[in-house]
């Protein structure tokens, strides 16, 4: 299914909690790292920070490395911030040539009081006239989906803006691409993982309300040791029911499908189709070399492509760059695809033992 552009915010917003986290990254870390003789140590509180120790080698101390939630330092500290900061990494891909999602970003009314500039919601608001209904509205950092807006008019933009800058100071206003997401996964100047995205949807049996039917892949996700919380007064559900003149109570017919968000992000509620094997050389060049162009070791590039990623380019944008790309979006699917994540993060536990 098609998507559009998305990004994030909290993990808070998407009914993640920390424990959760916890049991993905910190959980593998300790269970690979013996592997290659080295130890893990985690904070005794959240446990959620980590520090490796790897191996003396040849008369040489081994090295340490720390991690927190997501984030290892595998990268340096600089081109993670601009990576984490979505209007800086488009300045800078844009600038060495990347086709990026055209948009700009546009300031809280009291940040603009603050630094002294004019980019305030009634900006925001032109501009996105000047794009043309509908637009994307999204925070400036973050991750895992949240706070991803598509809207049609006026109303759901003051609205979505005004759900944004309760936690972020920065909005972006971009204009909507329409084609397939995919993730494609760096490391070392190699992809390792590639995967398509698609929202959260439910498909209706012509008896259950959309409330019925999320419930029910809430506890298909908890079965497969899947960490994602559906949250069901999560207001960008009610905003994309309410565009298709939907509510949670609505009953779908049988072999409806309806789609909840307009993100595809797997932390809230979307699938992963792998095509790491058949994804198309171009398309893994392409993702080598901007990672490297952003001055990355590790990194997730999102792109929309017009088309199949498993042909060669023709036309596609990048959607934003991620620093601390998760790994773990085969766990859901079983216990082989449990192997896959594990060596997923093998390979970069490797890395930084260099």
């Amino acid at each position: 299914m098609p998507g559009i552009a998305s990004a994030g915010a909290a993990c808070k917003d998407v009914g993640m909690s920390k424990k959760a986290e916890r049991l993905v990254l910190a959980g593998l870390l300790q269970k690979l790292a013996p592997r290659l003789g080295a130890k893990v140590v985690l904070e005794s509180g959240w446990k959620i920070a980590g520090q490796i120790t790897f191996p003396d080698r040849g008369g040489k101390r081994g090295n340490k490395s720390y991690f927190r939630y997501n984030t290892l330092d595998l990268n340096p500290v600089g081109a993670s911030d601009i990576a984490k900061d979505k209007d800086y990494a488009n300045f800078f891909m844009r600038k060495m040539g990347y086709p990026t999602v055209p948009g700009r970003a546009f300031y809280s009314d009291d940040w603009c009081e603050t630094i002294g500039s004019r980019r305030n919601n009634a900006a925001a608001y032109r501009y996105a006239r000047k794009l043309g209904f509908p637009v994307i509205v999204k925070p400036n950092e973050g991750s895992h989906g949240a706070g991803v807006f598509l809207v049609n008019d006026k109303r759901e933009f003051m609205r979505a803006m005004r759900h944004i800058f309760k936690g972020d100071r920065v909005a972006l206003v971009q204009r909507v691409v329409r084609g397939r997401d995919y993730r494609i996964v760096v490391l070392d100047r190699q992809v390792i993982s590639a995967y398509e995205r698609i929202p959260l949807s439910v498909v209706g049996d012509g008896r259950s309300s959309i409330k019925e039917l999320l419930k029910r892949r809430q506890k298909r996700f908890r079965a497969a040791s899947r960490d994602t919380r559906i949250r069901l007064d999560d207001i960008r559900i009610a905003h994309k029911l309410g565009v298709q003149k939907l509510a949670l109570r609505s009953v779908p017919e049988r072999g409806k499908q309806v789609f909840l968000l307009d993100n595809a992000n797997l932390s809230s509620g979307g699938d992963a189709v792998d095509v790491t094997k058949p994804i198309h050389p171009e398309f893994k060049k392409i993702a080598v070399e901007l990672t490297r162009d952003m001055g990355l070791r590790l990194c997730g590039v999102d792109l929309m492509v017009a088309g199949d990623i498993r042909q060669a380019p023709k036309k596609y944008r990048v959607l934003e760059v991620n620093a601390a790309p998760g790994l773990d979006h085969y766990v859901k699917q079983g216990r082989a695809q449990q192997k896959t994540v594990e060596n997923l993060y093998l390979k970069v536990l490797k890395s930084l033992a260099r």
